[in-house]
């Protein structure tokens, strides 16, 4: 199975966005690509890059077996940094073709994008900004309520690249989110592998470029986390100290899909993407969850008692607005770029 689309014509560039000489820098571009999240910061994905094309091949090798035995987390972390590899190179003046899942016969080479001749995407190219802005925020966030426009402008993202956002409003359906997102937190502590995994991750040596360093999780005065946050090692991230922690207006939002095969996997990491861009561009502070996906009980009870869809949810996103006060983001490390290049064919 494989599925192509190509960019949307757009207005001129300015001219520090115009194509360099002989095509656009896809070095660059991949280099901006390797900002995307991904679970535990594990960057689970390899890249080729060619004349006129880039690959993205997935690492199963950085697949976590306890915590994501069939490869959701995965695919969607692949899937977002697939769609920064759209927006870089639409910002940096290209278009592009993309082919998804294209070999039947290499099931981890998930897709290639091509550049081509023509104005880039001027959605992507709206986002292109927010590459290096975009940090997860894991501390509560303030009292500020988010706009529905706002809401439904993430929506519309999502919506633009095969996925529902489901904005958890109603109290009622809230309260049962909130009840799943506990209940896989209760759970997976005792599926083995995960704690070995979790402690893998978020303890990595010094100087490492992957991982959940301790400057991205929150530390012991600022321990008050919104609904649905992993409960990770403490850490160095403060908050103010006044918190109070039903003083939160996030709203949490569920990604969905129609179906959950490999390509709506895919698709969902393009919309968790854009998605949290188009939050951060706002000027929101957003944090993916994944933890009730993780667990297949609630991963179903999500489906049947929060949603109420046919649809397959994929993730958990929340977003918010930042306290006042709050401190700036540290910059979470990312491997090298020859660290996850490909030999060429």
């Amino acid at each position: 199975m494989s599925t192509a689309d190509t960019g949307t014509p757009t207005s001129p560039q300015t001219p520090q966005d115009r194509l360099p000489p002989g095509g656009p820098d896809l070095e660059r571009a991949v280099e901006l690509a390797l900002r995307a999240p991904s679970v535990h910061n594990t960057q689970p994905w390899r890249w080729r890059i060619g004349r006129d094309h880039v690959e993205l091949h997935a690492d199963r090798n950085r697949q976590l077996v306890g915590t994501d035995p069939d490869g959701r987390d995965l695919m969607i972390s692949c899937g977002a940094a697939l769609h920064h590899l759209r927006v870089a190179l639409a910002g940096l003046g290209a278009a592009t073709d993309v082919e998804r899942l294209p070999d039947p016969e290499d099931r981890d080479h998930l897709a290639t994008v091509r550049t081509r001749t023509g104005p880039p995407d001027r959605t992507e190219a709206a986002l292109f900004g927010q590459l290096g802005r975009r940090h997860t925020d894991r501390r509560p966030f303030s009292s500020r309520p988010v706009p529905p426009a706002t809401l439904s402008a993430l929506g519309e993202r999502a919506a633009k690249l095969g996925a529902s956002l489901h904005p958890i409003i109603d109290a009622q359906a809230r309260q049962r989110l909130e009840t799943v997102l506990a209940e896989a937190a209760a759970r997976q502590p005792y599926i083995f592998g995960y704690p070995a995994e979790l402690a893998i991750w978020t303890r990595r040596y010094a100087g490492a470029r992957d991982g959940v360093p301790p400057s991205a999780l929150p530390g012991p005065g600022a321990r008050a986390e919104g609904p649905g946050l992993r409960r990770f090692p403490t850490g160095r991230l403060t908050a103010p100290q006044d918190v109070d922690p039903n003083d939160d207006a996030g709203v949490l939002m569920v990604l969905t899909t129609p179906r959950d095969d490999e390509l709506d996997r895919l698709r969902a990491g393009e919309a968790t993407s854009a998605v949290l861009l188009a939050a951060t561009r706002s000027g929101l502070a957003s944090v993916p969850l994944s933890q009730s996906l993780e667990v297949v009980a609630t991963r179903e009870q999500l489906r049947r008692d929060v949603l109420g869809v046919p649809d397959e949810p994929q993730l958990v996103i929340r977003v918010g607005w930042a306290r006042e006060g709050a401190a700036a983001l540290a910059e979470t490390p990312r491997r090298r770029l020859t660290s996850v290049l490909l030999p060429g064919r």
